[in-house]
Order: structure tokens, then C-alpha cells, then sequence
């Protein structure tokens, strides 16, 4: 069992990493381009199914055909629940993609995500015997909260945001690289991690961000080039504050299913990066990412 020490450095810095991860966000986020892009219905449709129906069914899927241990699971479900990063246009950018649509993608995940994880993590999730609003309340007040806050300040203030966002951003950065250190670095954790492998949750993480990255790419109809490494970009990419939300709702902490969520840091930079390149390089063969 872990240390009241740790537990209470793990969840001191996960509510840190998740406040300031959604008001860094909120700072970033153009509003009035954000609601513009959402009059693109195909690309909010794709959105909503790619996110909140495909990428569950295909982490409970991987859950179901792979021998992974209940808490892994219940770690992946709540990964696979919540897409979208702050992060999402300096990849998009790095990719050639279409910039006015990340703002769009990013304001739908964030609302969608509140409104879908209370009702779907006591569905999916079996190992986390929580109800909806003992899960709702941390994403109102971790989640939707802080990011308000941010699109107001950023609307208000722009001026001001526009400074304060990168510094947001290197403390977002710096949290959750501590984060994956504290997780990892000592003796219990390390443990955890061990067996995770062994547990074939790295397996599972590595083809759920791989697959659905892919099939969201190429089986998303009707969009453009740029909008398509978007909306790929955008899932594989995920709000992990939205994650651990619902492992700190629950009474005692499941320590696999934190070290679920925290695998989840270093392997969707991994292939979030990966993705960019290619996409990149296909707007270079091929021609604008229109």
C-alpha cells in the first residue's frame, strides 16, 4: 500500500496539474473563433462520435480481448473518455493542420467531456464503484471552473492572458513531467509500473493511441486535409486532469488505475509527436492541408 505521504504529494499535484492544465487552456482559447468553428457541423459530429463513442468502445474493446487487470482497465476507460490537450495547436501547428479548428475541437471535448463522464464512467469503468455526481463534482470544479475562468480572463484581459498563458503553460509542462517522476521514481510506483507492463497496459495504451489516432484520420469523411490531423491530433491527445478526476472522487485511491493514467503522459507525447511528423510531411507531398 502507498505511504499517506504520497498519496497526499500524488493528489496535491494532480489537483494543481488539472487547475492549472484548464485554466491554461481557457487563456489560449478564442471564444468567438472557437463557437464560429463549431457551425462546421460535420466536423462536430465527427468529433462526438470519434471521442465519445468509438475511442470507449475501442479502449473496452482492448480491455476485453487483452488479459489486463480490472484497474488497468478502469484507467484506460477514463483516458479513452477524455480527449483533447492544451497542448493540441502547437501540435497542430507542428503538423501543417487546420489552426481554426483546434480552438473549435477544444471548446466541444472540454463541455462534452464534463457532461459525458459522470453518466459513462459507471458504465464502462466496472472496477470504480462511484455514481455520476460523486464524479461530476471534481470535473465541475477542476475541469469546467478553471476553464471559464480562463475564457474570461482571456476575454476580458487579452492583453494580460496572452503573457500569463506561457508561463501556464511551462508549469503544465513542469507538473506533469513531476507527476510521471513522483509515479515513477519511487518504490511502490516504480512497482506499479513494473507490473503494468507486465500487466500489458502499455500494450493496451500504445494501440489504443495508435489505432484510434489512424482510423480517425482516414475514416473521417468529408473533411479536409488539415481538418482531418485536427480531429486525429485532437484524440490522440487527451485531458488527463478529466482522467484523474474521477480516481480522486473515489474513497481509497486505486493505485493502478493512477498509474494507468499517468502512463498515459509520456506515451501520448510519443505518438502525438509521431503523428504530427507524418502529417507534416504528407501536406509537403501531397499539397496545403486546406
Amino acid at each position: 500500500m502507498w505511504g499517506e505521504s504520497e498519496i497526499y504529494l500524488v493528489n496535491v499535484t494532480v489537483i494543481i496539474f488539472m487547475l492549472l492544465n484548464m485554466l491554461d487552456m481557457g487563456l489560449r482559447l478564442k471564444l468567438h473563433g472557437a463557437i464560429e468553428g463549431l457551425l462546421n457541423k460535420r466536423f462536430v459530429v465527427l468529433t462526438l462520435v470519434w471521442g465519445y463513442l468509438a475511442c470507449p468502445a475501442l479502449a473496452y474493446a482492448l480491455t476485453r480481448v487483452l488479459p489486463l487487470e480490472r484497474s488497468y482497465a478502469s484507467g484506460m476507460i477514463l483516458v479513452a473518455m477524455a480527449p483533447g490537450s492544451t497542448f493540441l495547436s502547437a501540435m497542430v501547428n507542428k503538423a501543417r493542420g487546420d489552426l481554426f479548428c483546434a480552438a473549435p475541437f477544444l471548446l466541444l471535448t472540454s463541455v462534452a467531456t464534463v457532461a459525458y463522464m459522470p453518466f459513462a464512467v459507471p458504465l464502462l469503468a466496472k472496477g470504480l464503484s462511484v455514481d455520476a455526481w460523486t464524479i461530476g463534482k471534481p470535473l465541475l470544479l477542476l475541469i469546467a471552473f478553471p476553464l471559464m475562468v480562463g475564457v474570461a480572463a482571456q476575454s476580458v484581459l487579452p492583453l494580460v492572458a496572452s503573457r500569463v498563458a506561457p508561463f501556464l503553460s511551462r508549469a503544465v509542462k513542469f507538473l506533469g513531467f513531476f507527476l510521471v517522476t513522483i509515479v515513477f521514481s519511487t518504490e511502490v510506483y516504480a512497482r506499479g509500473l513494473l507490473n503494468s507492463i507486465g500487466a500489458y497496459a502499455l500494450v493496451t495504451q500504445l494501440l489504443f493511441y495508435s489505432m484510434s489516432s489512424a482510423a480517425s484520420y482516414w475514416f473521417s469523411p468529408g473533411l479536409k486535409e488539415g481538418q482531418k490531423s485536427v480531429l486525429s491530433l485532437g484524440l490522440s491527445m487527451r485531458n488527463l486532469g478529466a482522467a484523474f478526476a474521477p480516481l480522486l472522487a473515489i474513497q481509497h485511491l486505486d493505485q493502478e488505475a493512477m498509474v494507468m493514467v499517468t502512463l498515459a503522459i509520456p506515451i501520448q507525447v510519443l505518438i502525438s509527436s509521431f503523428a504530427a511528423h507524418l502529417f507534416a510531411r504528407r501536406v509537403l507531398t501531397v499539397g496545403t492541408p486546406g
